[in-house]
């Protein structure tokens, strides 16, 4: 792929276009920007695959991403995660076909790489040198990483209480942090009442129309994956929602190429029940999620109360005849112990809860035993040592040394 065939930015609600060559975050009405391409001209002149044999990872797929030139693409080696297949677990709940996609391989350690990696990259084309962020943790880190490879100055704005390893990460990579009392929504707030005077562009979810594009990338490695086909049903963990609707943008432009055979995945977006406004709005038939109070979950990217994109993510689940569900913190922790106790993924709690969800899915009737289903890791489990324990103290067993020889 020589060439990228962005066309324009355009509002995912009133439809205004934008150039792709400008810097914009969102549109004049408050809504996202997304990334449009000139998909009959790609059809004539790309493979089927859309590949490059000399690229790996996300920039396999640089085509059908918004960096014009290869001189200012960053990166660390993100995409190309495995797809296991969880034999055990299927076993257990008559799944013949149960797959997780491990975004936890990712540099930094998360699906977060992936759309950092096209955001920064196209920041970087644009002549953008300084940025911000609101994180619950990974998106920090994967934006600090790429920062600093860009050569560009990052300031992550993140709630005071997230585990330590977030903070020393972003600190390690060369970012100013800015801790804030609260949840994410205040950290996007106090950065904001900062950004315009200090001259920070704000790499937000959805606020800016790249990190979706990097994100979209898993849904085009999911197609490659199953040889042109998709599975029946995608669990995937939702906070602000990116990855959702990134991969349901990747396969309506796979399907405008023809690259797509069969019919599109059902999607799932699972919450925590301490924090779950998809899922209310959702049952409520509502095409917007009111801000959820009194947030609170182990995983800490669900803990989002308000989405911008809600309207997004309610319309991927409806389009694709889908659903939301919650989940509880201790099906969310017990879930991330089975899932490393029978098939050795040591998941994030994000990724974990979609295997608490897939169970009661199966159970409900929902997903029927002949389906295709794929579950989302959204990240290392590695990270969260200070929130999990994933070794119960009654696993633990103290060897005793024989008595030493007295000569």
């Amino acid at each position: 792929m020589a060439q990228s065939f962005v066309r324009h930015l355009e509002c995912a609600r009133c439809g205004a276009t934008y150039a792709a060559s400008e810097v914009h975050n969102l549109c004049q009405c408050g809504s996202p920007l997304l990334v449009r391409y000139d998909l009959e001209e790609a059809r004539a002149r790309l493979r089927r695959e859309g590949a490059r044999p000399s690229d790996t990872g996300v920039w396999r797929y640089r085509a059908l991403l918004p960096v014009t030139e290869a001189r200012h693409m960053v990166t660390l080696g993100e995409g190309n995660t495995p797809l296991l297949k969880l034999e055990r677990l299927g076993a257990q709940t008559g799944l013949g076909n149960l797959y997780l996609k491990d975004e936890g391989e990712n540099p930094t350690g998360s699906f977060k790489a992936r759309g950092l990696a096209v955001a920064v990259s196209k920041a970087k084309e644009l002549g953008l040198t300084r940025g911000a962020i609101p994180s619950a943790g990974n998106a920090g880190g994967a934006f600090a990483a790429y920062a600093a490879k860009a050569g560009l100055t990052a300031h992550i704005f993140m709630p005071a209480d997230v585990p330590a390893v977030f903070r020393s990460e972003c600190s390690l990579y060369g970012a100013t942090l800015h801790l804030v009392d609260g949840v994410i929504t205040d950290c996007a707030q106090a950065l904001r009442e900062r950004a315009e005077q200090e001259g920070w562009f704000d790499f937000s979810t959805l606020r800016e129309p790249y990190r979706l594009e990097g994100k979209k990338t898993m849904g085009y490695e999911l197609a490659e994956q199953g040889g042109g086909q998709l599975p029946e049903v995608v669990i995937y963990p939702t906070g602000g929602g990116t990855g959702l609707v990134g991969m349901w943008k990747a396969f309506a432009e796979l399907r405008q190429l023809g690259w797509l055979e069969g019919d599109l995945p059902r999607m799932v977006a699972v919450q925590a029940a301490g924090c779950a406004p998809i899922v209310q709005a959702f049952a409520a038939g509502a095409e917007q999620a009111h801000p959820w109070q009194g947030a609170e979950t182990v995983a800490l990217g669900l803990r989002v109360p308000q989405a911008l994109g809600d309207f997004l993510i309610l319309r991927v689940l409806r389009e694709s005849r889908g659903t939301a569900v919650a989940v509880d913190d201790s099906n969310i922790i017990a879930a991330l112990r089975e899932l490393a106790a029978v098939e050795g993924v040591w998941a994030c709690p994000e990724g974990a809860a979609t295997w608490a969800a897939c169970k009661k899915l199966v159970a409900s009737g929902w997903i029927k035993p002949q389906e295709r289903v794929v579950l989302f890791n959204t990240g290392t489990g590695l990270k969260y040592l200070e929130v999990v324990n994933p070794v119960p103290s009654r696993g633990r067993q103290r060897l005793r040394q024989p008595p030493r020889k007295k000569y």
